[in-house]
């Protein structure tokens, strides 16, 4: 497949960068990192807080953890769009201070429901309201030069890893500490910090957009290659649906494994905390190789080694080498999102990016929302390892898909 760069391919871009776009990149780094970890502490202690609210059955305990971990990215799906066709009219620093702040009143007055229906409708409203990391990746994505732009995507795409790793391990023993309550408040402070820095370090040189420069019936017409850039949004969505699929049967799988039950927990945490690693690893390097030969080989290339690496552990032995092969599937997916980014991003003009990518936020969360539900539907239909093979072959069709649209036209 012939090399591509942002100057053999047509783009339509009016910028090439704004000239504070290190530090942006540095504060929408801290801030995704910080917000992550507030919204992730909540995790380990979720069915705890659904008992304390007065759910009692293990079953209901269940449902509701579910359903109020899972509403969250409903309506963040829902309103990606909105937020990244807003941010293209009036700034993009605008709705990361609308964000950070919705959020972190949000995330404190969790701390203060009385029952389950009132947590559900605040979890709702923290995904209504909230948005910082994919706001924070609009933002990187249209004001760094086109030729650091998958590597500065993939350092934000790290923060992030990072915030998802720290939250649930910082969630673990916070509530020991402080109680349930209180640490959704200093959660809520946590996110608090980021509207702070984003208020008054971030600096937006770009122009808002006005009236018909960014009307919605001109979004797809205005693109080169309409059909390229539902191919890249699709293979977010099954990229995001592929990888989910396995987190419900990781624990399963390592207690089938290890043949006992015994610390089977602490070993699927370890095992997936090593696919996060590795992603943390690889994304900035992987981010600064596809600014350099082409977003597509990356593309393709991580989509391939990822499939590999999942038909390999439904495969695996024994435990360690499902950690050995889920570190190589981290460091292999580390380098997708950043690379299908910034492919999407110089692929839109300045003007509609925003919104563009907001449909992109909205793709990976439909795939992250289904991903589970149906992963762990086959694998208590068909057994745990029929998940890997399943997703592995998603991820290399979707590989083989995007090598043959690249013979025609090259990412």
């Amino acid at each position: 497949m012939p090399a591509s760069t942002s100057s053999t391919t047509p783009e339509r871009v009016d910028d090439d960068g704004n000239v504070h776009w290190k530090r942006n990149l540095v504060v929408c780094l801290c801030g995704s990192f910080t917000t992550i970890v507030a919204m992730t502490m909540l995790v380990p202690f979720l069915p705890i807080f659904v008992q304390e609210l007065g759910v009692h059955d293990r079953d209901g305990v269940l449902a509701w953890s579910g359903a109020a971990y899972s509403a969250t990215f409903l309506t963040a799906a829902l309103t990606a769009p909105l937020w990244g066709t807003l941010g293209d009219r009036y700034g993009r620093k605008s709705m990361l201070i609308r964000a950070s702040f919705g959020m972190a009143i949000a995330m404190s007055c969790i701390g203060l429901v009385q029952n389950v229906w009132q947590l559900l409708g605040m979890r709702l409203l923290v995904g209504l309201l909230g948005g910082y990391s994919s706001g924070s990746t609009i933002l990187v994505a249209a004001q760094t030069p086109r030729d650091r732009s998958a590597w500065a995507l993939g350092t934000l795409s790290a923060g992030v890893l990072a915030g998802n790793i720290a939250g649930p391990l910082i969630g673990g023993f916070a509530p020991e500490l402080v109680g349930v309550r209180t640490t959704f408040l200093l959660a809520g402070a946590l996110i608090f910090v980021a509207f702070l820095a984003t208020t008054f370090l971030l600096k937006e040189d770009r122009k808002p957009l006005q009236g018909s420069q960014s009307r919605k019936d001109r979004l797809w017409s205005r693109l080169d290659n309409p059909g390229q850039v539902g191919l890249l949004l699709g293979t977010a969505s099954l990229l995001m649906f592929a990888t989910m699929s396995v987190e419900p049967t990781i624990t399963l799988f390592v207690e089938q494994l290890a043949g006992t039950a015994r610390h089977a927990s602490m070993g699927a945490g370890i095992v997936m905390s090593l696919g996060a690693l590795g992603s943390i690893v690889s994304a900035p390097r992987l981010g600064r190789l596809a600014d350099r030969v082409g977003h597509g080989r990356v593309i393709i290339g991580c989509l391939l080694v990822a499939g590999v690496c999942l038909l390999a552990q439904a495969a695996a032995p024994n435990v360690p080498a499902l950690a050995v092969l889920r570190l190589l599937m981290g460091a292999a997916l580390g380098g997708l999102l950043p690379a299908i980014t910034a492919a999407i991003r110089h692929r839109a003009p300045s003007d509609v990016v925003g919104r563009l990518l907001g449909w992109s936020v909205s793709a990976q969360y439909v795939g992250q929302v289904s991903g589970p539900l149906i992963g762990a539907a086959v694998g208590a239909r068909f057994g745990l390892r029929s998940v890997f093979v399943a997703t592995g072959a998603i991820l290399l069709a979707v590989g083989v898909v995007n090598l043959f649209s690249a013979q025609r036209n090259p990412l």
